[in-house]
């Protein structure tokens, strides 16, 4: 029987900003993250991700390919962001054209075990712990629930 053992490690293409912390073990691959920024432990961050400056990313999250998130954000623990909607009825696989793209906008916040479908996000937003983000959300504002819903803007 062969047995293929990976790793959580730090490869080679990814892209750091200055005075970064992160704390092991993470595995990060093929993404940005910007400066002054922190990665806490058992975090995923993909290929094609990036993470703006100033931004805090607890642990336990992933964060997949196509995410782009802004600066000055805020992500909790646990908080789980998709780029598959399984359109088709199952996953996707390793077919990347049937991905779809989140952006995260700046000052952002994400309580923890909050779920980001592939939306935008715009500035000066907080989704509440535990939200399912599942639309676009274009007005700065809190959001909670599931899916999440407005809760009471913010100027």
């Amino acid at each position: 029987m062969k047995v293929n053992i990976k790793h959580a490690s730090i490869s080679d293409d990814v892209v750091l900003g200055e005075n970064i912390t992160i704390v092991q073990p993470v595995n990060l691959y093929g993404c940005s993250i910007g400066n002054n920024s922190f990665i806490g432990p058992f975090v995923e961050i993909q290929r094609n991700a990036h993470v703006g400056d100033h931004c805090k990313i607890q642990s336990h999250s992933f964060i997949c390919e196509l995410v782009k998130i802004g600066n000055n954000c805020f992500i909790g623990h646990g908080v789980m962001f998709i780029n598959d909607l399984f359109a088709e009825g199952g996953p996707a696989g390793g077919d990347s054209t049937k991905w779809r793209s989140t952006i995260i906008g700046n000052h952002v916040s994400i309580g923890s075990n909050a779920t980001i479908l592939p939306v935008t996000i715009c500035d000066h937003t907080v989704i509440g712990a535990g939200a399912v983000v599942t639309k676009n959300i274009l007005q700065p504002g809190i959001y909670a629930g599931n899916p999440a819903k407005l809760i009471r803007k913010l100027q």
